[in-house]
């Protein structure tokens, strides 16, 4: 090589960690496993998740809980459509890694994450007038109930491994809760990527918690979990599993929401693909109901 030749350069190779708590932690077990593309090719090296760090994001996810669901139903919609700027303004990098992963038209679907993601940001002040209703009643009581955050969800997000994800996420935390997800096993690296723009878009630590690695590892650790109150199953599509999971979560009474078996494909209520409506979000509401004396 000659004195005005310039050495090849190294390309800086990104590590995709999990994100727990609003950092980048690696797997405490220091486990990995290999990313492929659909054509076989290898693109990184991923996170495995343990039981762990199972552990450690349903408590940042606790941790998170009061202030997130204490804030304002606007101020959270503000952050979903500040989610959703970013997300756009990040669409070739997610477009090629949905590329990678076999995604037909890439572009295409991270306008219709970007879309879905407005969509809800769009509901947050909103679903209370509509989830919430005043009860006639015989007698001098004013009686009004009202739709509260259920508190932490784990969320099995579906193999689409953006519009699914977001299609999940958005309205769990737009209604206040926060929540503990399972990135598709497959294609986990658009996931990632989605984390470092909810880490640099105002939404606290600990509101999402995204962890790598196999499904039928972490799902059911996180179905058992003590301090997790409902369960989205979505991207579980072993029907053991499913009944595993939801088997554990029986013991302190979690609400899950499962996929809708294939005769009753066009259920939209469980179909995260559907076109969206309210049935996510009033999901992981519950539903508060106060008497008041009006006087005699």
């Amino acid at each position: 090589m000659s004195r005005t030749e310039s050495p090849a350069r190294l390309a800086v190779r990104k590590t995709y960690k999990l994100y727990i708590g609003g950092a980048f932690p690696r797997s405490e077990s220091g486990r990995s496993y290999a990313v492929t593309s659909s054509k076989g090719e290898f693109l990184a090296n991923a996170s495995r998740a343990s039981r762990k760090d199972a552990r450690d994001a349903v408590a940042a996810a606790r941790k998170a809980f009061g202030g997130w669901s204490g804030a304002t139903p606007y101020n959270r919609g503000q952050i979903l459509y500040r989610i959703a700027e970013m997300l756009e303004g990040r669409r070739a990098q997610f477009a090629a890694e949905l590329a990678d992963a076999g995604t037909k038209s890439p572009g295409d679907v991270v306008d219709a994450a970007v879309d879905r993601l407005v969509w809800y940001a769009g509901w947050s002040d909103k679903i209370a007038a509509v989830a919430g209703a005043a009860n006639p009643v015989a007698g001098p009581y004013l009686n009004i109930s009202s739709p509260e955050p259920t508190g932490v969800v784990a969320v099995v997000a579906p193999d689409d491994p953006l519009l699914g994800l977001v299609s999940v996420v958005a309205p769990v935390i737009v209604t206040g809760n926060t929540c503990v997800v399972v990135a598709s096993e497959r294609a986990p690296l658009p996931a990632v990527t989605l984390a470092e723009v909810l880490a640099t878009s105002d939404l606290p630590g600990g509101v999402v918690n995204i962890l790598t690695g196999s499904v039928k590892e972490i799902a059911p650790w996180l179905a058992g979990h003590m301090d997790v109150n409902a369960l989205d199953l979505a991207g579980v599509s072993d029907p053991g599993l499913a009944v595993a999971c939801e088997e554990a979560a029986a013991e302190n009474l979690k609400r899950v929401l499962r996929p809708a078996p294939a005769d009753r494909a066009a259920d939209w209520a469980a179909d995260w693909a559907a076109d969206p409506g309210t049935r996510r979000l009033t999901a992981f509401l519950e539903t508060k109901t106060v008497w008041h004396p009006t006087g005699i």
